[in-house]
């Protein structure tokens, strides 16, 4: 249904002026996290819209293609190198500051609310806790990242099918992390991770940066985690520091 036939009661309730801003994938162990900023016309109002999580893949698929023919919008990520390097906090301020510039060749950037909270992005914004289900375009933005990553996922299963990432969209499952200690890591695993750091190796590393396929800031990132940690007798990792504090 076309968002201008939409209930003017609902409507009225719409602060229009707010740029809405969530993220997908903070939690999972394999690919990027993204970022989506959704800015409505005023009067724009569409059925459906709400807090990706409580959607079914259905429902959000629906919502989404509403979403994408009535807003304004744009959509950033961070790729796993990036989350290994910053982190993913920082990560995640990344791939929102990305979709923001995106947004920002069509509308001016005002009044931008996030979800989350200690989040600081290179335009004004307010942060507002579990906003993806108070705020109409947050709610909106949450979808669209959710949808967006969960497609960019999808399109990995084909190339690395023994994960069955398609199913649990990376996220640490124990069908998962069985994956990974059977199989072992990709590239596009997040190494920084503990449970994907827990099977790497020095010598996976230095093939994948004589490859090309990681850069020497990752590389070397993973180096200093290495250097940071020890193994005790049942091959789990320990901080050394924290075991120097307790002695």
């Amino acid at each position: 249904m076309n968002a201008k036939f939409m209930s003017t009661e609902k409507k009225s309730l719409i602060d229009y002026s707010i740029i809405g801003v969530d993220e997908a994938g903070r939690g999972p162990l394999f690919g990027p996290v993204v970022a989506a900023a959704v800015y409505l016309d005023e009067g724009t109002y569409m059925e459906g819209i709400a807090d990706s999580k409580i959607l079914s893949a259905k429902k959000r698929q629906e919502a989404y293609e509403r979403i994408v023919v009535n807003a304004k919008y744009g959509i950033g990520l961070a790729t796993p190198e990036e989350i290994d390097i910053y982190n993913i906090f920082h990560a995640t301020e990344l791939a929102m500051n990305r979709a923001l510039e995106i947004l920002a060749q069509y509308v001016e950037i005002r009044n931008v609310q996030v979800d989350g909270k200690g989040l600081k992005l290179s335009y004004p914004s307010m942060c507002i806790v579990k906003g993806d289900s108070k705020i109409y375009q947050i709610s909106a933005a949450s979808i669209i990242a959710k949808v967006t990553r969960d497609r960019i996922i999808e399109k990995f299963d084909s190339q690395f099918p023994e994960y069955k990432l398609a199913k649990h969209k990376g996220y640490p499952t124990d069908e998962h992390i069985n994956a990974l200690k059977k199989y072992g890591p990709t590239h596009f695993h997040r190494l920084s991770f503990c449970p994907v750091f827990q099977t790497l190796d020095i010598k996976l590393m230095d093939r994948w940066y004589l490859e090309g396929l990681i850069s020497e800031q990752r590389y070397q990132r993973y180096r200093m985690l290495l250097n940071s940690v020890e193994v005790d007798m049942f091959g789990k990792f320990r901080s050394r520091r924290r075991k120097k504090r307790e002695g």
